[in-house]
């Protein structure tokens, strides 16, 4: 199989953030996700090309209220 599909736990690891965080960016569409029913899970190749892009800023910059 050519791309593999990530868990949230597992893509939370490797970014080095906490599983709310990668739910939050999923949510707001900052981070490609594939929705499998109630699971959510992630590309391998279209998280590693979003990162070599330099990814993606959230919304509003610096002045978006933290969560």
């Amino acid at each position: 199989m050519d791309d593999e599909l990530i868990t949230v736990k597992d893509l939370a690891r490797l970014m080095v953030v906490s599983e709310d965080r990668i739910y939050t960016l999923a949510r707001e569409g900052i981070i490609p996700s594939v929705r499998l029913g109630r699971s959510l899970r992630f590309s391998r190749m279209a998280i590693n090309q979003f990162i070599a892009n330099g990814g993606k800023a959230l919304p509003g910059g610096c002045k978006r209220k933290a969560i």
